[in-house]
């Protein structure tokens, strides 16, 4: 009955809030004609074999936003000067105690070009400051109507969509597994908050 459920949820409420956040970044990074995205297989760790954008934990001492910039510098080569926020999602995944909690950006300016595996190979200087990084992504372009969607999270058509269309977003996933979505939550917010995340 309506009880039992508000009892469940209140139970649910409980649980993930005794459990830890993790911060975690992720941009993307589209053509001038929106017409093409960025996108990066990773290639060993979590989510490998799958296509994401880039990004991963915030560092100690770094604010969100300097970690996303680190990361997609660190992971494709390319230096996003700057960046919009377009939503934030939490992950909870069953027996996990960590829920990570991922902030998605666009990156609206930028210089550099992506680099792929054997353009790094070519390349001594970048061979020594990015040998981890090489063995972990590869960029490529998709075309917007190509996007790779049964070869990522199983969540991301659910929310690109909104990313697309620069559109604010948050939600919150429940996994079983990687592949298993149990529950899930994503809502628009106002448009305003994505303009006031942009630096």
């Amino acid at each position: 009955d309506e009880n039992y459920n508000d009892l469940q949820t209140a139970v649910k409420d409980i649980d993930t809030a005794a459990k830890r956040i993790k911060l975690l970044t992720l941009a993307f990074l589209f053509s001038e004609k929106r017409e093409q995205v960025l996108l990066g297989m990773k290639k060993r760790g979590f989510g490998k074999g799958w296509w994401n954008g880039f990004g991963g934990k915030v560092a100690q001492g770094e604010t969100i936003m300097e970690g996303a910039k680190r990361e997609m510098l660190e992971e494709s080569s390319i230096n996003a000067t700057s960046l919009t926020k377009r939503g934030m999602i939490d992950f909870e995944f069953v027996n996990d105690p960590v829920i990570l909690q991922v902030h998605i950006f666009e990156v609206d300016e930028h210089s550099g070009q992506p680099h792929e595996s054997e353009d790094f190979a070519s390349d001594e200087d970048l061979i020594s400051l990015n040998l981890f990084r090489l063995l972990e992504m590869l960029p490529k372009w998709f075309n917007i109507n190509e996007i790779p969607f049964d070869n990522m999270w199983p969540d991301d058509k659910m929310w690109f969509p909104y990313l697309i269309d620069k559109k604010y977003f948050e939600g919150y996933m429940l996994f079983e597994g990687h592949t298993k979505i149990l529950d899930y939550k994503l809502e628009l917010k106002d448009d305003a908050l994505s303009d006031s995340n942009r630096t």
